[in-house]
């Protein structure tokens, strides 16, 4: 085993077997994994991670340790609680088990360098994890892991400067902040000029067309749209000149209705959304809002680029949006996806940052290789 004389530790974990530590780092994963199948539960509910301890999401049958060990309990139990016997969903293993890999490739990629490195790299494919299964499943990457990420990548870029491929302090830092700049900004404006140019879908319908608002979507005469694909941000608005519209307790003539995920405006009157479950209209054109991609996205890529500085910024722009345009493509050709619905793409951010993490500039180099050769001719 080949330790690098520049990390403090090197005796200490060169005195063990390599094999020994790809195991402990295995089973360490496969435990924090658990950990942060809690997190991918609790922080879309703004529930502590901490309090209360692991209970069954069904029948809050607190679980004994003995019942709580990854990878093995769900096998054991088959994938129901012991208690109620309801379902557990698969992701509870799959990401106990994605953890545990993603730490075993960790140090056998980096271990050999730095325990440090490897350390570091572990707790971003973690935080990777959980922003790519709550996108996954809530279509929201929380402030805590953004946020928190982008700070972490900061400091850790200053405790351990090789992070950023540099060798002192103030180099790590301000390639952390270049990249955590670079990542944010390039994603923002995105999202700005998304919202500018995609921001409001114009509808045209036929003259004299009835619109329904339930309590969940808007009925469209060929077609129902839920809020939730409508509603992104408090500021999102569907906007409509009516003929008429009719509420439970009056009607209006000619007005300008703007409904919005919390008010609703008729000419210059005002209602609560959630107190206004029915509304019909007759107009002939609604113009609804439409997001080109989240501000969490924008949130996220900061928090990479202050890991991974300003070049796995790009490589990991650049891969996350050809991985997710074929992907995408896919989903309409099988009709499990729509032009206009949302699509998450916190994942193959943090996808295309692991493949970076793991072998990107060699990636970049073999590229730069192969459009030499492919010009030379």
């Amino acid at each position: 085993m080949t330790i690098s004389l520049t990390d403090p530790s090197a005796s200490l974990w060169a005195a063990v077997p390599f094999e020994f530590w790809s195991v402990v780092f295995f089973i360490l994963g496969c435990i924090v994994g658990s950990f942060l199948n809690v997190c991918i539960h609790r922080l879309p509910l703004d529930e502590s991670i901490v309090s209360p301890p692991s209970h069954c999401p069904h029948c809050k049958y607190s679980i004994p340790w003995y019942l709580n060990i990854p990878l093995v309990t769900w096998l054991y139990l088959g994938g129901k609680c012991k208690n109620c016997g309801a379902r557990i969903s698969i992701r509870y293993f799959l990401v106990e088990l994605l953890t545990g890999a993603g730490f075993l490739g960790c140090w056998v990629a980096f271990g050999h360098q730095s325990t440090a490195l490897t350390l570091i790299y572990c707790m971003v494919l973690g935080g990777l994890i959980v922003a790519t299964a709550i996108d996954v499943e809530h279509l929201i990457i929380p402030d805590g892991i953004t946020f928190g990420g982008a700070i972490a990548g900061v400091v850790c870029s200053v405790l351990l400067p090789r992070l950023q491929g540099e060798n002192t302090l103030l180099g790590g830092l301000g390639h952390s902040l270049l990249g955590l700049a670079v990542g944010g900004g390039v994603i923002y404006a995105i999202v700005r000029g998304g919202k500018l140019a995609f921001g409001r879908q114009r509808v045209t319908l036929p003259a004299e067309t009835k619109i329904v608002f339930g309590e969940t979507a808007v009925h469209l005469p060929d077609k129902d749209v839920p809020f939730e694909e409508l509603f992104y941000r408090k500021s999102d608005v569907i906007v409509l000149e009516a003929k008429t519209v009719e509420l439970a307790d009056r009607c209006y003539r000619d007005v300008r209705v703007r409904l919005g995920p919390e008010k609703l405006e008729i000419g210059e009157d005002e209602f609560s959304s959630e107190e206004t479950p029915h509304l019909e209209v007759v107009c002939s054109e609604i113009v609804l809002p439409r997001e080109a991609m989240g501000l969490g996205d924008a949130k996220l890529m900061a928090a990479i680029g202050a890991f991974l500085g300003w070049q796995g910024v790009l490589f990991t722009l650049t891969v996350s949006t050809l991985v997710g345009s074929i992907y995408g493509i896919a989903m309409i050709l099988l009709r499990k996806q729509t032009w206009s619905g949302r699509l998450y793409f916190g994942p193959f951010l943090a996808l295309a940052a692991a493949v970076w993490i793991f072998d990107g500039p060699a990636l970049v180099n073999s590229y730069q290789q192969l459009m030499q050769r492919l010009l030379g001719r």
